[in-house]
């Protein structure tokens, strides 16, 4: 569903400002799997996940969704083939709109989206169902602006319209960060949900080591713009962050150096 071919990405080339985020990178993703992305800070995580969605384009490689090149597509393109959700509960909708408008956009995804005068009964009865399906009390508040949710309500209606139209690609970039924990366990257990229910093709960065074991199917841990572990099966299942942290200096012979995944 998707594959990377030897991509690479450098940021301020032939300054004192040069930076390579991606080295060489090539990685591939089956249908249905659900990976979990962790890595130090500059890593190239959300480098990765930004030229998978054509908001950067990459130097050299290619980058091919469902098998077709989307390497030179736009990031307005490669929408059809892409559900996001960003770490900021304020991107990914339009605030100053209605809970039931924003659906609206995400269901005519890929479309002309216009919006006509109003919305059909039939559209209003299911997005109240869906709503209804995350249990934070929504589905009474379709008119509701969605600037005044809270942001563990805007992160979870985010996720619903980025898995509306069941896209190729999930991606998720550390889309839990900004919530209290409370809130980023509900928005995880959503996450499973959906992306089990939909046996939707899923990459999650996260910043949080117990995150990354607990969730998906298959781990990979970068560093210096290449991935440097890849775990899955019965090895990711029995993985503790110990073993986490001692395969990380072991393979990239340095201690790992993000401290809020150490935190956590």
């Amino acid at each position: 569903m998707l594959e990377l071919k030897n991509l690479y990405k450098t940021f301020n080339p032939g300054t004192i400002n040069e930076k390579t985020a991606l080295n060489n990178l090539s990685f591939h993703l089956l249908e249905g799997d659900f990976v979990t992305v962790i890595g130090g800070n500059g890593a190239g995580k959300s480098t990765m996940l930004n030229a998978i969605a054509g908001t950067w384009p990459v130097d050299e490689g290619q980058i091919l969704i469902g098998g077709e090149d989307v390497t030179r597509l736009s990031e307005h393109k490669r929408a059809v083939y892409l559900g996001r959700v960003f770490q900021d509960p304020m991107t990914g909708t339009a605030a100053t709109m209605g809970i039931a408008e924003n659906l609206a956009l995400a269901r005519r995804r890929g479309e002309k989206r216009l919006l006509r005068s109003g919305l059909t009964k039939e559209e209003r009865e299911e997005y109240r169902e869906l709503l209804k399906s995350l249990d934070l009390g929504l589905e009474n508040r379709l008119t509701s602006k969605v600037g005044l949710l809270s942001g563990g309500q805007r992160q979870a209606l985010t996720l619903l319209m980025a898995t509306l139209k069941k896209p190729k690609l999930l991606l998720l970039d550390e889309h839990t960060a900004a919530l209290d924990p409370k809130t980023a366990a509900k928005v995880l257990d959503l996450t499973d949900e959906i992306v089990h229910r939909d046996h939707l093709t899923t990459m999650m960065i996260t910043h949080n080591m117990k995150d990354a074991i607990a969730h998906g199917n298959r781990l990979i841990m970068m560093n210096e713009g290449r991935i440097i572990l890849d775990i899955r099966g019965e090895e990711k299942e029995k993985l503790t962050v110990k073993d986490l942290l001692a395969q990380f200096e072991k393979v990239s012979g340095e201690e790992f150096s993000n401290d809020s995944a150490l935190l956590n």
